[in-house]
């Protein structure tokens, strides 16, 4: 109880005195990116590109997917659109004639076609349902487009772009657009080059604190040179003993077809009962030591019983990823966003075999072994060393036991008594065998 306090405290505290309680150390120049192109206009209508761009190396856009709305200055109108659709269409009573807008909505909610959309409504770059894989994991699925034909009563010249920009994503804020040169773009098989007639940027961050105020992962530890298994702090994520917490017994899981909600936005977890209560564990295990390398195990599990994660992924900051030599049953990618320092890796699931980690139950885990080299003078088990200094699930950071509580390697006076012993019984026999 008084650890989730403390995080709730914390959380609170940097986000709202923090300037930059949106810049990630790990990933210094993440944002999502909204390009507004202004192809065509006439003082009748306005063509329009909109496309979103996830520049974020390990953060994605998961189902329900984006959400983009924005807030007209005057009072237009879409007529047509492509590659997307508004969840209203609003009231369109002033208009009189044998065909109405698509949308008259002031601050219109877009959202994405699903895969298999008709042809003519689709465009290039569109029908993903919303998501958007982080640039690490899926670079050709980063990014999103779909066009409108807005009315208007105005010029280019005079074309005034709208303000208040939203994702609909928990955690992303917008910022105000910015006019920046006029995108181009290349056709006839890239032999002839067209452009804009003008361009405006909103650059949206993500900020942890503003996503959630409890956390959503925690990790447990142990090795095999130590019996004790050290398990998610108390209260990681939530207390089971709040009279407004909800949780399910193992072998009490509800059925998914009796939960009720939006299917247009994410479900509320419903986690298993633990002390930590949290959705997601990631569990980081000192497998085995050999003369030049040591092997680690890391496993995923999913105690929430109404969502499946799909395109997971896991970033991890140790001091010996830079000398990794093999991982298996994931992917893995260095983290070296300084150049100097490379001690931090992703790791995801390997497409159509793990890369969805299911709801809980016998098979809601994934698990990985990696194999690392030993640095002379850097390496040991001593005091910690051997586990993780940062781990994070799908771009949120994870809950670490204190340090006080890693598995530690028995005590140099046990070491120092067993190497007395061994020399003794070494010099007993040899004085027998004389």
């Amino acid at each position: 109880m008084r650890v989730v306090l403390v995080l709730i405290f914390f959380y609170s505290v940097i986000s709202s005195t923090s300037p930059l309680y949106g810049f990630d150390p790990l990933d210094p120049h993440a944002n999502i990116t909204i390009k507004w192109d202004l192809m065509q206009s006439t003082p009748d209508a306005s063509d329009v590109r909109v496309s979103l761009f996830n520049f974020q190396l390990y953060r994605h856009i998961d189902q329900p997917g984006w959400r983009m709305s924005w807030d007209w200055t005057g009072d237009e109108v879409i007529w047509n659109m492509w590659g997307a659709e508004t969840t209203e269409q609003g009231n369109c009573t002033k208009f009189r004639g044998t065909q109405l807008p698509y949308c008259c909505e002031k601050s219109p909610v877009i959202i994405d076609l699903m895969p298999g959309a008709p042809y003519n409504l689709q465009t290039g770059n569109c029908c993903k349902g919303g998501v958007l894989s982080s640039m690490t994991q899926d670079i050709s699925k980063f990014g999103a487009t779909f066009q409108m034909n807005v009315a208007a009563s105005t010029n280019s010249s005079d074309f005034v772009m709208p303000h208040n920009f939203t994702l609909g994503l928990p955690g992303y804020s917008c910022g105000k657009p910015f006019e920046v040169s006029p995108s181009k773009f290349f056709v006839d098989r890239s032999r002839r080059r067209t452009q804009a007639l003008r361009t405006w940027n909103v650059t949206c961050a993500y900020s942890l604190f503003l996503a959630s105020s409890n956390p959503t992962c925690c990790v447990s530890l142990s090795a095999f040179y130590n019996n004790t298994i050290v398990p998610c702090p108390k209260c990681s994520c939530n207390c089971q003993e709040l009279s407004h917490t909800k949780c399910v017994k193992p072998g009490e899981t509800p059925s998914l077809l009796r939960q009720k909600h939006d299917p247009n936005e994410e479900p509320p977890p419903v986690v298993i009962c633990s002390q930590h209560m949290c959705p997601i564990r990631v569990h980081w295990h000192v497998k085995q030591s050999y003369r030049e390398y040591w092997r680690v195990k890391m496993t995923v599990t999913n105690l929430n019983v109404m969502k499946n994660y799909s395109n997971w992924n896991l970033v991890v900051l140790h001091p010996n990823l830079e000398s990794l030599a093999q991982a298996f049953s994931f992917n893995y990618r260095g983290l070296d966003q300084y150049g100097y320092i490379n001690d931090t890796g992703m790791l995801w699931g390997i497409r159509d075999y793990n890369d969805v980690l299911l709801q809980a139950g016998d098979k809601g885990n994934v698990q990985t072994e990696m194999i690392l080299h030993k640095d002379p003078g850097t390496f040991t088990f001593r005091e910690g060393w051997a586990f993780p200094r940062r781990v994070l699930f799908n771009g949120d950071e994870c809950v670490m036991p204190l340090p006080d509580d890693y598995p530690r390697l028995p005590n140099s006076g046990h070491s120092a008594l067993a190497s007395s012993f061994t020399f003794l019984l070494s010099l007993l026999v040899l004085t027998t065998i004389i």
